[in-house]
């Protein structure tokens, strides 16, 4: 098969569909590649880099329509450029078909397959593919570099000869792909950050990446994500009084808030009111990730950056991923070839379209001259259903105190009878064994005594940072067996040798380990 990739047509769109490098893996599955003349300039990848990697460069948009049997693009397409299909091709872009019925139902009647790559479900098979997740990453990255840019001031605090410098204070909302991206950068960045996300399961995320989780005091806060493939679900007018009487308490202390809640198929919810903007200090930046949808702020204007009265900035740029062509083109080109290798399981160059697999079947949304959307549930969830867990009862001092005093006699009373049955046994010995021997042989009781009360007691996680002990505690026993190994004692001399050797063994294999670990942490 051969597919082409387009020149976007879209105002401001700098993607492209098909990189040099993908180019190639493609040509691996046993496709051949074309591209329109200029497709790749925005993104920094000329036609050059393209022939180089054996793609066929063609002069005009409707020369790659009737060359190409697959179609790669990024945004929807055009009326025109649906006009171009026909049965025998198979398109795949972005489509957005909950909000594009007429032109959905227009490919479909062309007779031409349509994979939306909107629409590839949220399964971890189908990861390598998630196109929007590969945006959502960008867009949450650039928002928090948009938002510094226009803050004007540092992220991190800083104590100067001049002065102080409090850090910024950054407050996300809604911890998904371009949530925890933005949390991630502001993080990194040095800004105090916040998050809140009406999905309990996200809260360990948010906080094992260094920002805070805003709870609510509020039941229906505890959603189940596992229930709605992983994306958050329309609350009540309850719940969202509550949210907002949250998010007007944090208002006046926040810097820069970036709003990233969206509910498929859906107007986005209003999130931040014209009254928590006024609330905000001078100064202070909104980027609003869902100003395609109407915005969480109403006060975004959709591809702009405004200005309030109070000065406060409100950035509604919808095209993040393509302030960052090259990234962001990276990226979906990967998706896009991940999509074609399951689209050719024999890697022969031939496109299965199978129907009843999860992946193609949920991103196909016409085929046959039939629309197939919406596409029946996936038969695994996104993500499993996560059983609360149960808080550890918190101990009283007092029992606390009683705890360690029972751990201590068990430990003690243990020890007491180790040491009474080595007794016997030494008594044992004694009453057979010559006197030369036993003094050999209580030596070596006691050094074996010691050594596991030293190393066993060490945690488990910190054996290997003492190799160089364990070498060193190994060189004392080399040495006490080399004194003892002209012994006239058949059994001692035997007992010195093997302890010669072993001992060797774990000094010369304890220093290449440690030589290997420390190489680990070398720069090349």
């Amino acid at each position: 098969m051969k597919i082409g990739t387009p020149k976007e047509i879209f105002e401001g769109e700098n993607r492209v569909a098909m990189t040099p490098d993908s180019a190639l893996a493609l040509q691996k599955l046993g496709h051949s590649c074309l591209i329109e003349t200029g497709a790749g300039e925005k993104a920094g990848f000329s036609d050059q880099l393209y022939r180089d990697a054996g793609v066929e460069v063609v002069d005009s948009a409707e020369a790659l329509y009737s060359g190409a049997d697959i179609i790669a693009k990024v945004r929807p397409p055009s009326d025109a450029e649906v006009a171009r299909l026909n049965a025998s091709k198979t398109l795949i872009s972005f489509f957005y078909p909950g909000s594009s019925e007429a032109l959905m139902k227009t490919a479909s009647e062309t007779g031409a397959s349509v994979i939306a790559m909107d629409m590839v479900p949220r399964i971890s098979r189908a990861q390598k593919m998630d196109a929007l997740s590969s945006m959502a990453n960008i867009a949450g990255y650039r928002a928090v570099i948009e938002a510094g840019n226009n803050f004007g001031r540092f992220f991190t605090g800083q104590v100067t000869a001049a002065g102080k410098v409090p850090p910024a204070k950054v407050l996300v909302v809604g911890a998904g792909v371009a949530g925890l991206a933005a949390i991630g950068t502001a993080t990194s960045l040095g800004a105090i950050t916040y998050a809140f996300d009406v999905r309990p399961e996200v809260a360990e995320q948010v906080e094992s990446m260094g920002a805070q989780f805003v709870f609510l005091d509020f039941e229906e806060a505890q959603q189940d994500g596992a229930a709605t493939g992983g994306y958050a679900s329309v609350s009540s007018p309850e719940f969202a009084a509550a949210q907002l009487a949250k998010f007007r308490e944090l208002a006046p202390e926040m810097d820069i808030v970036i709003t990233t809640a969206l509910i498929p198929n859906r107007e986005a919810p209003e999130l931040w009111t014209e009254d928590m903007v006024k609330a905000m200090k001078p100064g202070s930046v909104i980027v609003d990730l869902a100003a395609e949808r109407g915005g969480n702020c109403k006060m975004t204007v959709k591809d702009e950056k405004i200005v309030t009265d109070n000065g406060v900035t409100i950035i509604g740029y919808t095209d993040f991923p393509s302030r960052m062509a090259a990234q962001s083109s990276t990226l979906y080109a990967t998706n896009i070839r991940h999509m074609m290798a399951d689209l050719t399981p024999e890697k022969d160059g031939v496109v299965n379209h199978n129907m009843d697999d999860d992946v193609i079947r949920g991103a196909t949304i016409a085929h046959a001259g039939e629309v197939t959307f919406p596409p029946p549930p996936p038969k695994v969830k996104a993500i499993a259903a996560q059983k609360p867990k149960e808080k550890a009862k918190e101990l009283t001092p007092e029992e606390k105190k009683a705890a360690e005093a029972a751990a201590f006699k068990a430990q003690t009373k243990q020890q007491v009878i180790l040491l009474a049955v080595g007794a016997v046994l030494l008594l044992a010995v004694g009453l057979v064994a010559p006197a030369s021997f036993m003094q050999h042989f209580i030596v070596f009781v006691l050094s074996v005594f010691v050594g596991f009360q030293v190393i066993w007691n060490v945690s488990h996680s910190l054996h290997t940072p003492l190799m160089a002990v364990t070498n060193a505690i190994s060189s004392i026993i080399i040495l006490g067996a080399l004194m003892q190994i002209g012994s006239g004692s058949f059994i001692v001399i035997l007992l010195a040798a093997l302890s010669v050797f072993m001992t060797g063994i774990n000094i010369f294999g304890g220093f290449l380990v440690t030589r290997r670990m420390l190489a680990m942490f070398q720069k090349s």
